[in-house]
């Protein structure tokens, strides 16, 4: 029924100002509209609306995540754009922060400014 039809992102948020910063100024997502409800930024040709939520709990999982064809360069541009990458106990991760999945995949995490957990992925390569 949903196959074929668009799929459109949400995460929460409590201040505009900061997730226009983050989300447009820091990750480099194009802002395609704002009202008093949410602002609206294109993700890779997915629309992403970060919802004003007022007071909430960010999760503790992943709400969002971008695969990426080189994670390490992809981290270390977000690093230096003031990005810091989460570190959990038990889970080997490099100096970058990224770890190696059993499959070949190598995901980093890290948060918005309201807490939410985002993340990067490299997918195997495959032949």
């Amino acid at each position: 029924m949903l196959e074929n039809q668009k799929l459109v992102a949400f995460v929460p948020i409590r201040d505009a100002d900061r997730a226009r910063g983050f989300y447009r100024d820091t990750l480099g997502l194009r802002l395609q509209s704002e009202d008093r409800f949410a602002l609206v930024f294109d993700a890779g040709g997915t629309p992403l609306r970060a919802t004003l939520a007022g007071e909430f709990q960010a999760q503790r999982f992943t709400v969002l995540g971008w695969q990426v064809r080189d994670a390490a360069a992809t981290a270390r541009r977000l690093s230096a754009a003031g990005v810091y990458f989460e570190r959990y106990p038990g889970m080997e991760q490099d100096e970058l922060g990224l770890w190696s999945a059993p499959g070949g995949a190598r995901v980093a995490w890290f948060r918005d400014p309201d807490g939410n957990v985002l993340s990067i992925t490299q997918m195997p390569e495959t032949e």
